[in-house]
């Protein structure tokens, strides 16, 4: 017989009822099956809308039951409990597990509500740790007001237990008028900028191929008199209008499509980031976006790893920057739900006075950048190079000496190297390395020195022969689809002194993630 463990003692701060153990929102199984079922839901629509009866669709539904036991199960075997310094989750009735979170390990909380959510009055809870591929725990679902107490107790609590208690929080104010350390809010995103974040966004791409690639999964067959119509609409249009008449019906239909796309962009920005605001709560900082499905996420200042500033073309037209961070949480680079905008959109001024104010002790911008090896820019021609002489030789192959014209992209290929190189630099001092790049699309990555782990010089046989050498920074959480922290194509006197120069900064300071 095992003697039941006796329960800790809840901190004075939390509520009685938080202390008690808890199950899932009773119908919590429903939301749980519901999001497995999006992995089913192409199939499932084929046969019941259009009648198809092939194995692939009967197994998608004993697929879905199966599912829906699975969730049931879910529901019946699960709780959660808060003690004085951790959360625990027991799960599992024939494999049973116990687990246990301490609060100063939790390194994000994020509180979800889709519209069924709003609904029914509940919210899920994912709560993430640093070095993990999938988040510590997710509580699908729990009630509002349930799950925003939880919320609120762990931020307070792993903020204390790590030895940052701050004051009770302050009236918001605007973000020149916060002190490093004070609370209030920082930034909001009213409706003009949301409509031009949507402008400078490309997600209508995104969303349009992902259909292309649903509708394709279906394979479709159109009606034979659908296809006959189809046909001679297009023989009688190419067969009775001019060249320049189709031209330009084309050059219309192309203009027309990618505005399309502009508006899907605009309306997906609104959806995502209606009633934006970054605030600030002791150490802490939390995003709260969206029109239908709402979603708040936080993550404290010390857990930020890295952050990338970045400049398209269109922000350029618009005076526009995105600010993003790294945390340092693996594996949610590409969830939605994750903490990784600080600014969608926001001027420069503005983004770089939200830098200032989450790294205080760092100066930016950097008064000085360093320029890259004079002979960069033939580094970075490269590959160009190489697809001109290819194409050259394709075209001479094909055509003889009119071939030669493929050599013309040499110009091109060259001027943009040389113009990446131009602009690219890289700035460390006491407190901060930072790298920037990018022509076209502009890019500055950076980070603090406490919060770099791994240094490593690299040298390829092409940059032993032209003399340079180049630096990968590594902190945690980074995202490998990202461009990394990486000095490219320095003097190789340069690199070596700046990597002995690095370790031994980097050696002294405790290491903060």
């Amino acid at each position: 017989m095992t003697t039941p463990e006796p329960a800790a003692a809840p901190p004075p701060e939390m509520p009685d009822a938080l202390a008690q153990e808890h199950r899932l929102h009773p119908m919590s199984w429903l939301f749980v099956m519901l999001q497995h079922m999006r992995t089913f839901i192409v199939p499932l629509l084929a046969f019941l809308i259009f009648g198809r009866t092939d194995r692939n669709e009967l197994w998608s539904v004993v697929a879905i039951c199966l599912i829906a036991a699975a969730a049931l199960w879910r529901y019946l075997t699960y709780s959660y409990r808060l003690s004085g310094d951790s959360v625990l989750i027991r799960s599992g009735l024939l494999h049973r597990t116990l687990r246990q979170i301490p609060f100063s390990r939790i390194h994000n909380v994020a509180l979800h509500q889709t519209l069924l959510h709003r609904l029914f009055g509940v919210a899920e809870v994912r709560l993430e740790s640093a070095g993990g591929h999938k988040p510590e725990a997710e509580m699908r679902v729990l009630k509002l007001a349930e799950a925003s107490a939880l919320e609120t107790l762990i931020r307070r609590r792993g903020h204390q237990d790590a030895s940052a208690a701050t004051s009770a929080p302050a009236a918001p104010a605007p973000l020149d008028r916060l002190r490093p350390g004070s609370d209030g809010v920082l930034l909001t995103l009213p409706l003009g900028e949301v409509l031009r974040l949507g402008v400078i966004s490309n997600r209508g791409m995104l969303v349009f191929g992902a259909a292309v690639v649903a509708v394709s999964q279906l394979r479709l067959k159109l009606p034979e008199d659908i296809n006959r119509q189809w046909s001679r609409m297009v023989d009688y249009f190419f067969g009775h209008f001019g060249v320049s008449q189709v031209a330009t019906v084309v050059v219309l239909l192309a203009v027309a499509f990618f505005a399309l796309l502009r508006l899907l962009s605009v309306l997906l920005a609104l959806l995502q980031y209606s009633g934006f605001r970054l605030e600030q709560e002791g150490r802490r900082l939390t995003v709260t976006r969206g029109l239908l499905t709402r979603l708040r996420t936080s993550a404290a200042r010390r857990r930020m790893q890295a952050f990338q500033l970045q400049e398209t073309v269109l922000h350029r037209l618009f005076g526009r920057r995105t600010l993003k961070v790294d945390t340092a949480v693996s594996g949610s680079h590409h969830d939605d739900r994750s903490f990784r905008e600080i600014a969608p959109v926001a001027t420069p001024e503005t983004c770089d006075a939200l830098v200032r104010h989450v790294l205080p002790g760092a100066a930016w911008p950097p008064a000085r950048w360093r320029p890259l090896h004079p002979h960069a820019w033939l580094r970075l021609a490269l590959p160009g190079t190489v697809l001109a002489l290819l194409l050259t030789a394709l075209l001479s192959w094909r055509y003889g000496a009119l071939g030669l014209w493929g050599l013309a992209w040499l110009l091109p290929a060259t001027f943009v190297a040389w113009q990446h190189a131009r602009r690219a630099g890289y700035a460390v001092d006491d407190a901060l390395v930072a790298v920037r790049s990018g022509w076209w699309s502009r890019r500055w990555r950076f980070a603090e020195l406490d919060k770099l782990q791994v240094l490593l010089l690299h040298r390829s046989p092409l940059d032993r022969l032209l003399g340079m050498a180049s630096l990968s920074l590594d902190t945690a959480g980074t995202d490998p689809t990202k461009s990394a922290l990486r000095l490219r194509h320095l003097p190789v006197e340069d690199a070596r002194a700046l990597l002995v120069s690095l370790d031994r900064e980097v050696a002294r300071r405790p290491l903060r993630w």
